[in-house]
């Protein structure tokens, strides 16, 4: 079971995600985000990254070659892309990505038929529905119906989840892995070491049984 955390804005909080056992850290370069953080600084932490830990980059309705060249310049190693991004889009990006789907309805998963399989798309993260966000608002995903886009499609299970609730979200999704950022956190920007910890352990021990 893969673990990302997300929004990751400082050196301390990324170091206390590396040290409780993360797989990937999230950097949001989304300007409207509360979690948004500088490439200047995005490219100091991910250079401090040991081995196996991947970076992946957030964007919403950026500009192509602002998203390539962020990647390139930031060291990324996948770019999240959680607007409204088209398989055009994604494919004129040419590099690897995951897209992220707000879940609304069973109509969701037509969007996702869109992009699957194609344009360096390697994977899904599955976030809550929102009018008024494009992620990171703490809702809970449908996890019933997320189930059924994870039988499948390779997913990352967001929205909403926290040390006390991933446990269940994995039972029921089973998904490929998950991903956390208001979950963990003191408030929104700044990370909870305590939290962080208690979470990556949830996962590994269900991931165990």
């Amino acid at each position: 079971m893969k673990i990302k955390i997300c929004g990751i804005t400082n050196s301390e909080d990324a170091q206390a995600a590396v040290e409780a056992g993360a797989d990937a850290i999230g950097f949001v370069f989304y300007k409207n985000s509360p979690r948004f953080v500088a490439p200047k600084i995005a490219k100091q932490i991910i250079a401090q990254l040991p081995p196996f830990v991947l970076p992946v980059g957030v964007f919403v309705n950026e500009a192509i070659e602002t998203t390539r060249n962020l990647i390139d310049e930031c060291g990324l190693v996948l770019a999240q892309l959680h607007g409204d991004e088209t398989p055009s889009y994604c494919e004129t990006l040419a590099r690897p990505l995951l897209r992220g789907i707000r879940l609304r309805d069973h109509g969701s998963f037509l969007s996702m038929a869109e992009y699957q399989g194609r344009f360096n798309v390697k994977g899904f993260v599955i976030d809550a529905f929102s009018d008024t966000a494009y992620g990171g608002t703490g809702k809970v995903v449908d996890w019933n119906l997320a189930a059924k886009a994870a039988k499948s499609l390779p997913i990352l299970l967001a929205g909403g989840l926290t040390p006390e609730n991933v446990q269940d979200a994995i039972h029921c999704v089973q998904p490929y892995g998950v991903d956390v950022s208001s979950g963990v956190e003191v408030h929104p920007g700044k990370k909870d070491p305590a939290k962080i910890l208690a979470f990556i352990h949830a996962v590994r021990c269900v991931s165990t049984e």
